[in-house]
């Protein structure tokens, strides 16, 4: 890779970038799905290809190929040149890239069991005893179960002296039970809604104990069929891991991302509430609580890596700290707009896709002192909501409303019966300042989603957010049916 990167750079230098790099990437990935206890599709795909990106004049140009030639790499090059001089004539804000060492070294998602050396019978096998577990409950409909891996290998170079290559790994896999009774529907997922990613191997889908899970889940799901509606008003509010993670990355991902306060992603999924004049000004977005980072060096996520794809090492950048904003998730050209350098979250969705800011791992740190039992123990009453069922927010992040599958009835610190159809709504900063717990280690966990979707043309992101469970109160709940 080393003679078509330099080759790369060299082109592009002697057509005028004032800087370039260029990332190859090689993606194997893998999807299984079962519904019902039949094999519904098995898919496996391989891309591989290299993306240059060039500064000429203060602005930005990019072109791809998927031909690893010594003469495509030319022409790419050129390009790359060409767009970025035309791009210079239409400009607003020249480009600065903030100052970083070079970038040299690799880095490999550690993991125990390679999951592409996994036979594809075990895996196969693995799903439909999940599913046969959770089609094994009288009044279940129908059931579903998933597994997917990606990999790539990822050569990164730049004008400036970089060179690194990456080879990161992620899996994840779910079991779904759907129980019908004429025209009501309702379901449980497992680990959740979006399927229980994180970077390793087939250990982590191991350890998910699909099939050891599925029968109280689908128990559950049928039990839901005849669970009253969940009552509206303003309740005490605990949010289990399942949903919290999903709250933290609509809620407080998205909107600390600079390129949307910068107005730069704005068509797609909007902008954000979050102006820079809220940094640094002491503006709180919850309570003293409220600890966030986004941290790229955290085990197991799925925004874990050595460098982005700017060549910015791993790092753990504070978000909020004690309820306080204090960061953005940045890039090295919108930290300097800022006063600040790059936190390191460029990347990329393969090598035909310039590097957007992603998300890393945004994370709601544990707190000492309470686990989330206790933290349940110490609610005279209130509803224990968990796993996604649906979610709306507006273009600036402010206003949400969140479905989950499922909520129980807390009363005198003891879990109770089921209600079905929980919807809740909030405005952002409002809902984090009310949240009065939030779980210890003991429940902190891990989670991901790997369709985090962005920028024009499209890209999928593969993000992390570990959290723990945490307590909101006076939170409206409302009343839907599907």
């Amino acid at each position: 890779m080393r003679d078509l990167t330099d080759r790369a750079l060299s082109t592009a230098s002697i057509r005028g970038a004032s800087y370039a790099d260029v990332r190859v990437v090689r993606r194997l990935e893998e999807s299984i799905a079962i519904k019902t206890g039949r094999v519904e599709g098995v898919a496996s795909g391989e891309t591989e290809g290299f993306g240059i990106r060039v500064l000429v004049d203060g602005a930005w140009g990019f072109a791809s190929s998927y031909r690893l030639e010594a003469a495509e790499v030319d022409r790419v090059a050129a390009e790359a040149v060409r767009i970025a001089h035309a791009s210079a004539t239409a400009l607003r804000h020249r480009v600065q890239l903030d100052d970083r060492p070079p970038a040299n070294g690799t880095y490999e998602t550690p993991l125990v069991e390679d999951p592409f050396a996994v036979a594809l019978e075990t895996k196969i096998a693995d799903l439909l005893a999940a599913d046969r577990a959770a089609a094994s409950v009288r009044g279940i409909g129908y059931t579903e179960s998933a597994y997917g891996a990606q990999r790539e290998w990822k050569t990164f170079a730049s004008s400036d002296g970089s060179f690194t290559e990456q080879t990161i790994t992620h899996v994840g896999a779910a079991v779904e039970a759907n129980a019908i009774a004429g025209d009501e529907h309702q379901r449980r997922s497992y680990p959740d809604a979006g399927g229980g990613w994180s970077a390793g191997g087939y250990e982590v889908i191991r350890d998910l104990d699909l099939a050891g899970t599925a029968e109280g889940l689908a128990e559950e799901a049928v039990e839901l069929l005849t669970a009253p509606q969940c009552p509206s008003g303003r309740f005490t509010v605990v949010l289990d891991p399942s949903q919290l993670y999903l709250q933290v990355h609509e809620s407080c991902g998205h909107p600390t991302e600079l390129d949307r306060v910068f107005g730069t992603e704005a068509s797609y999924a909007g902008t954000s509430f979050l102006t820079t004049d809220k940094l640094d000004s002491g503006f709180r977005y919850g309570s003293d609580l409220i600890d966030i980072v986004a941290d790229a060096t955290a085990p197991n996520g799925m925004g874990t890596f050595g460098w982005d794809d700017e060549g910015v090492a791993a790092q753990a950048v504070p978000l909020i700290k004690e309820g306080i904003f204090v960061g953005y998730l940045s890039s090295r050209e919108t930290a300097p707009r800022i006063g600040r350098r790059s936190g390191g979250a460029m990347r990329a969705d393969g090598w035909n896709r310039i590097p957007l800011i992603r998300m890393t791992n945004v994370n709601l740190l544990p707190k000492p002192g309470m686990s989330l039992d206790e933290i349940v123990a110490d609610t005279d009453d209130g509803l224990y909501l968990s796993s996604n069922r649906s979610w709306s927010i507006d273009d600036r992040r402010l206003n949400f409303q969140f479905a989950t599958e499922v909520a129980r009835e807390i009363k005198g610190g003891k879990l109770g019966r089921l209600y079905k159809n929980p919807t809740y709504t909030g405005i952002t900063y409002e809902f984090w300042r009310s949240c009065d717990a939030v779980g210890d280690e003991r429940s902190y966990k891990m989670l991901g989603t790997p369709n985090c979707g962005k920028g024009e043309p499209g890209q999928g992101g593969h993000v992390g957010h570990a959290v723990s469970g945490a307590r909101f109160r006076n939170v409206q709940i409302g009343v839907g049916k599907w």
